[in-house]
């Protein structure tokens, strides 16, 4: 039985449609950034930050939190976004993107914004880190502290051999309080993941590693939910969700097209794209 209701679905579906056109209005600010990852998985965010992570925005050092770890930093304008509509900040701080001085740096910064977990830039570090923040949670506090670390990865990033050492100690130590989530749009900064540096089969690897491996839709909210509430039911596994999403998501010129990888856009591309957004 799933733990939203369709109301709620359809509280967060708008919620991520308002990330999206706050994405697009903090790239075309800057006049820097990257465009298809952060509106890809923003129905994601949203599910994370509006239903299935325990946290509190009031008290962002709270012990008991579930704590975040954005591997591929460069999709920050996607957890900058959500950061800010779930109250961690005001939203006009969000104009602020990648200047000289802001909290919202191109890459998570940790040091300067309460709620960012790490710092991050260097891609295929964050599953290191996620393994070793669970791993000494459950040294400190046993497996029943209910205390849930998320590590969410590009799928282009697992490339890197430091993510499959990760992998394999995570599966060594069974570590039940780590859920990953790969952002599969099948797209990266050279081209398209297949032509670039295949990955399938994909899931095998993964579960051949020791995860729990869910396959979902990353735009259905549903199943965003659902997969987050199997994976904490999951005591002796970690758990990889594998979010199929479509680069861009949202504006359909920009769908798919690995040249939005690492492009923001113009003033008027931005006005069209927001003017699409808001007739949906």
């Amino acid at each position: 039985m799933t733990s939203i209701t369709p109301k709620r679905v359809a509280e967060i579906e708008t919620i991520a449609r308002d990330i999206r056109i706050d994405i697009i209005k903090m790239l075309a600010n800057a006049g820097t950034g990257h465009t298809a990852g952060p509106l890809g998985m923003a129905d994601v965010f949203a599910t994370l930050y509006f239903h299935s992570m325990k946290h509190d925005a009031s008290k962002p050092e709270w012990n008991e939190r579930d704590m975040l770890v954005l591997s591929n930093g460069h999709i920050a304008p996607v957890l900058y976004a959500t950061m800010a509509h779930a109250g961690y900040f005001d939203r006009s701080v969000l104009d602020t993107l990648r200047e000289f001085g802001s909290p919202l740096q191109g890459h998570p910064h940790r040091e300067y914004l309460p709620g960012i977990e790490t710092s991050s830039g260097p891609l295929g570090s964050g599953l290191s880190q996620a393994v070793g923040m669970a791993l000494a949670n459950r040294i400190d506090n046993g497996k029943t502290s209910g205390k849930f670390f998320f590590c969410l990865m590009g799928d282009g990033e697992t490339n890197e051999g430091q993510i499959w050492e990760a992998a394999m100690l995570a599966g060594k130590e069974k570590l039940g309080n780590l859920i990953c989530i790969v952002d599969r749009n099948n797209i990266q900064i050279d081209g398209h993941t297949e032509d670039v540096m295949p990955l399938e089969p994909y899931k095998d690897k993964w579960e051949a590693f020791g995860f729990h491996v869910i396959d979902i839709n990353g735009h259905d909210i549903e199943e965003i939910a659902d997969a987050v509430d199997q994976g904490r039911a999951v005591f002796e596994k970690p758990t990889l969700i594998l979010a199929h999403t479509i680069s861009s998501k949202g504006v359909s010129e920009w769908e798919r097209i690995p040249e939005w990888h690492g492009k923001p856009p113009t003033p008027e591309q931005a006005e069209k794209a927001i003017a699409g957004l808001m007739d949906k």
